[in-house]
């Protein structure tokens, strides 16, 4: 994900009053200090980096979780956000913690080491991809990896409900396996699709529909390197545009900059259709299922 955007960077305290706070909180921690213990309601208290992993979260733990997404405002930057003070008690408190890892949200580094006996779960390391892209949500097999792994952390922590948990994943798994199918669908339906991303987020939902990314390498690792793009690699990606080599556009809709608009209005104009994806949920959305359902509607749209 590029810093050059048009979102705001939330405020955050200095790490000394993060620490200071979080060490003179005695709530949620158990009596030798080392771990925290479920809440008064028995829910197992959870903290995630994201919404996107919190509402996965939620899908697999149901009634029986109470989860905290430090991330949860489409305009907030996991690359640039530092952690608060509440940030900092929300982990010493939590029973688990999930990140996605993959260098996505180093900030949650300083919570883990907040968390004493708290089990972590990483989900980059979970889905195990074998490849650099960070974006390991929309890497449907490897969400699928975090569901299990969830429901048997869960299991352990709350075991009355062990059953409830493997059932809860195996429930979202299913959705999961009927949207990979899709995208399998897809590729089958359009084969040797092309099309140019203003940033790789969709990386792995465009894998697993076989569908051809074909963005100009100086183009993509300027974005990921947050340096500007060369102009014969803006010429190059515009070309394919013109000339209809590409079957669609797919724009991270949280990055903003005059080349994105600038590429997105190119794309219109020429009748080429522009997938909008995110790093977030959407506001007032908060099923995994329901948002990855409406992204791949869109995808497949776009390539009618």
């Amino acid at each position: 994900m590029s810093s050059r955007r048009t979102r705001s960077v939330l405020a955050a305290a200095s790490a000394l009053s993060v620490f200071a706070l979080a060490a003179c909180s005695g709530g949620g921690t158990s009596s030798d200090g080392g771990g925290a213990q479920a809440g008064s309601d028995g829910k197992i208290k959870i903290v995630a980096s994201t919404d996107v992993w919190g509402s996965v979260v939620s899908a697999v733990g149901g009634e029986n979780v109470e989860v905290k997404s430090i991330i949860h405002d489409p305009s907030a930057d996991p690359h640039s956000y530092e952690t608060t003070a509440d940030d900092a008690l929300a982990a010493k408190g939590a029973q688990l913690l999930l990140s996605n890892g993959g260098g996505y949200d180093e900030f949650f580094g300083k919570l883990t080491e907040q968390a004493g006996s708290a089990k972590k779960l990483v989900a980059y390391d979970i889905a195990a991809t074998g490849d650099e892209n960070e974006h390991v949500w929309y890497d449907l097999p490897g969400v699928d990896k975090v569901a299990d792994q969830l429901a048997a952390q869960l299991g352990e922590l709350k075991p009355a409900a062990k059953q409830q948990f493997a059932d809860n994943a195996t429930a979202f798994k299913a959705k999961l396996d009927a949207l990979e199918k899709r995208l399998e669908e897809l590729g089958t339906t359009h084969p040797g699709t092309k099309v140019v991303v203003t940033e790789p987020v969709a990386h792995y939902l465009l894998a697993s529909a076989k569908i051809t990314d074909a963005t100009p390498k100086a183009f993509s690792d300027a974005v990921e390197n947050d340096t500007d793009v060369p102009a014969d690699a803006v010429s190059a990606c515009k070309q394919l545009i013109a000339t209809k080599q590409v079957k669609a556009l797919v724009n991270n809709e949280q990055t903003v900059t005059p080349l994105t608009q600038d590429i997105v209005k190119q794309a219109k104009e020429a009748g080429i259709g522009v997938v909008g994806v995110t790093e977030t949920l959407p506001a007032g959305v908060t099923d995994y299922i329901g948002w990855m359902t409406g992204e791949v509607d869109e995808l497949a749209g776009a390539l009618k």
